[in-house]
């Protein structure tokens, strides 16, 4: 029986045990897009690393489901079974920041998310269109009780962050997981979307975007510079591959990697000492969290980042944290877009 039939006591009791099950931890990116590493709260064969990763984004495209639209109710084959939905949500929670972006971008204001570890802030990009979702714990530590209060008709999340909140989360209302958040960002829109009977919406909007790529690099030229990618963040710092939201986004602009960064993987990872494996014609640098609590002042104090070229030519600029790499979503990717029209295009 699900946790809306119960009595009173009853679902105190259950939300009660859920919390204590709900234990705090992180994936390969879960807390934040690609900050952590593995833990107990995702699933580690989606992880980077992980023997379903490299086929996420194909495995992805496979969910949603067959009905028409308007069809209610409709069944969301998911990363984690089958979710009927009876009629269409209008109370969503979302556990990350790519499900919020997903679900703003389809004009649905939601009752409630996940912000992640390092900023618990509603990303500005978003503010204008959000609304004011109430705080549900964050992306790795998940309140489950603040998510039963909200009475949601809908919860929007991924396996790789909360495997093993499924259950619980199911109890509360109809849920649908994709696989992993990241470089999948299409397919999970597509999947929401679903969910949310809005796929028409979704196609049209990622097209637009893969146009505006496309045009961007065009408009870059035949002579298209290096884009070397590097994020610092408390644990470490990463160069960032061909499977990562940016990679993807980089990728669909036709804009060439450093071979390192080439790699069929989130992100590869460096010291201070060995900075100068971040050169390209330009480094794009975000940080994750307080600045003060990364390597950022150690590898930049290096005299091997001061001779990299990029540097020497003023093609070293920093960039927003939460579309570059936070936003994993179709209105993050075009914040991006418009970045690197600014940088590349004169």
């Amino acid at each position: 029986m699900s946790l809306r039939r119960r009595g009173t006591a009853a679902v105190a009791l259950s939300v009660a045990a859920a919390l204590s099950l709900a234990a705090c931890g992180s994936s390969d990116d879960g807390k934040d897009g690609g900050a952590g590493k593995d833990g107990g709260n995702g699933s580690k064969s989606v992880a980077q690393g992980g023997k379903d990763f490299g086929k996420a984004a194909e495995n992805t495209a496979k969910l949603g489901t067959d009905a028409k639209p308007g069809q209610f109710p409709r069944t969301i084959t998911h990363a984690l079974g089958k979710t009927e939905i009876k009629q269409a949500p209008k109370r969503v929670v979302v556990l990350d920041v790519g499900e919020l972006d997903n679900v703003v971008s389809l004009g649905i204001k939601p009752v409630g998310w996940a912000p992640s570890e390092g900023s618990q802030e509603i990303p500005a990009y978003l503010k204008k269109n959000v609304g004011e979702p109430k705080s549900v714990g964050t992306i790795s530590n998940l309140n489950l009780e603040a998510i039963h209060a909200l009475k949601p008709d809908l919860i929007l999340g991924s396996k790789l962050r909360a495997e093993k909140n499924y259950k619980d989360l199911a109890q509360i209302a109809p849920t649908v997981f994709s696989i992993r958040p990241g470089f999948t960002w299409k397919q999970n829109y597509l999947l929401n979307a679903a969910a949310l009977d809005k796929t028409d919406d979704a196609k049209k909007q990622l097209a637009d975007y893969e146009a505006k790529a496309k045009k961007l690099g065009a408009d870059v030229g035949d002579k298209k510079p290096t884009i070397s990618m590097v994020r610092y963040l408390p644990q470490f710092t990463r160069l960032y591959a061909r499977q990562s939201f940016i990679g993807t986004v980089l990728e669909d602009a036709g804009l060439p990697r450093p071979k390192i960064q080439q790699a069929d993987k989130l992100a590869v990872e460096i010291s201070p000492e060995n900075i100068d494996k971040a050169d390209g014609d330009w480094i794009f640098t975000g940080v994750y969290g307080d600045p003060d609590k990364t390597k950022r002042d150690a590898a930049q104090d290096n005299p091997l980042w001061k001779s990299l070229k990029a540097v020497g030519d003023g093609h070293a600029k920093d960039v927003p944290d939460e579309t570059w790499y936070l936003g994993l979503g179709v209105t993050a990717a075009n914040s991006v877009l418009d970045d690197l029209r600014g940088f590349l295009v004169k």
